[in-house]
């Protein structure tokens, strides 16, 4: 069993979810910063100081309601989306033209004396025979 597991743990695609997932999450973070640290308060500069996470809350005593935070999680996934979508637009039109390079047509076959003899004595016996 633990022979199995270790086949099936060490597929390439199983490695790059992994990657795929560690790195995601280090990139949410850094997409997180990016929106409270620089685009929130930059909002707040525009809108004459208005800070979204302290002035869109509403609600009674201890119950709030954050749209300020909510907004702020959308622009998160906006920017985290847009990027991912980016960086796959990339990375395909990287594969399309490894593809058409692929695809060019492969070089003729070489053919030796004796292949090339049988070639023409196979065309003189159907010129022959038309």
């Amino acid at each position: 069993m633990w022979k199995e597991f270790k086949e099936f743990a060490m597929k390439g695609n199983i490695l790059d979810l992994a990657i795929g997932v560690v790195i995601g999450a280090a990139f949410g973070k850094i997409v997180t910063s990016l929106v409270e640290n620089i685009i929130t308060p930059i909002v707040g500069i525009i809108t004459g100081g208005i800070d979204l996470n302290e002035t869109l809350m509403f609600g009674l005593g201890e119950a709030q309601i954050k749209l300020g935070v909510f907004i702020q999680s959308i622009i998160d996934f906006l920017i985290i989306a847009f990027s991912i979508f980016i960086a796959l637009r990339f990375i395909n039109k990287f594969n399309r033209k490894k593809k058409e390079e692929a695809v060019s047509e492969p070089p003729a076959p070489v053919l030796d004396a004796k292949e090339e003899l049988l070639k023409e004595i196979r065309d003189l016996l159907k010129k022959q025979q038309a």
